[in-house]
């Protein structure tokens, strides 16, 4: 069964961090690489990315599916960019250096594929710590850190519960596609794209059904035990800040705060090589 979303326990510096700190962290570094085109900067991102995914011992085919996905998507938007603007990184740059003739307005230009290059260091740099965030996060720490710093804990415990629905949803999926496939549904590689997804679709009845009935068996669970009674309560899975915590919410800090710097000093978001 694919792995989507899931948490992954193993024994890495990453997995020691609070839910809190790699959320706050989450946000700056998305923040930081986002917020401007600087090439360098975006490039620095990525190699500071890819180690921490090193450092968190997550292997590459714990998320294999993700990654493909994320690969036709960057292709798509690569494509998609060229298709209706082949002139954007020209008009960003002021300059037009052309390696490569083509039909019309469908020409090759190197300030075209600068632009593409950055859109590129843009995914290669953010999706590794979205990944990360995601497979070195438990649930129920991540709720008890999300409290500790003055989340409501009601909404703590609707995030957590959000998390692990989706590992249940994906476990439910698996065992209709199983029963369907046992009374003679074709979903295999055998069958064609379009039978496979016909075959796909009778799965999310029952799967629906199956989740509404879940909903409620938890629903009616929490309110026989009298959650969201009083305004606090304990967790099992709490954990206190660490030196780790800290430094890693200070890098943070300090990528939004390059970021804005080198915007300022270059006079712009967009990092210009054609000058």
């Amino acid at each position: 069964m694919t792995n989507l979303f899931n948490y992954i326990d193993r024994p890495s510096p990453i997995h020691k961090l609070t839910g809190a700190s790699k959320l706050f962290g989450l946000i700056l570094w998305s923040l930081g690489a986002m917020s401007g085109f600087h090439t360098p900067f975006l490039a620095v991102l990525t190699v500071g990315a890819l180690v921490l995914f090193k450092v968190s011992k997550i292997r590459v085919k714990d998320i294999s599916f993700m990654l493909g996905a994320t690969l036709v998507f960057l292709v798509l938007n690569n494509l998609l960019i060229y298709l209706f603007s082949p002139e954007h990184g020209v008009e960003i740059y002021g300059s037009r250096t052309v390696l490569l003739e083509g039909i019309g307005r469908y020409t090759i230009t190197a300030e075209q594929l600068f632009y593409h290059l950055n859109v590129v260091l843009k995914y290669t740099c953010t999706i590794p710590i979205v990944l990360l965030f995601i497979c070195t996060t438990d649930p129920s720490e991540f709720a008890a850190s999300l409290n500790r710093i003055g989340v409501s804990y009601r909404i703590s415990y609707a995030v957590a519960l959000a998390l692990r629905y989706i590992p249940d949803i994906q476990r439910e999926y698996h065992d209709i596609s199983l029963a369907q496939q046992a009374r003679g549904v074709e979903m295999s590689k055998k069958a064609s794209l379009v039978n496979r997804l016909k075959s796909a679709s009778k799965i999310l009845i029952p799967l629906v059904m199956s989740s509404l009935a879940r909903i409620d068996t938890i629903s009616n669970a929490m309110e026989l035990r009298g959650f969201g009674k009083n305004s606090k309560r304990s967790w099992y899975s709490g954990r206190p800040f660490t030196k780790g915590d800290f430094i890693a919410m200070g890098v943070s800090v300090a990528i939004v705060v390059i970021s804005v710097l080198l915007t300022l000093f270059n006079g712009g978001r967009f990092f210009n090589p054609f000058l």
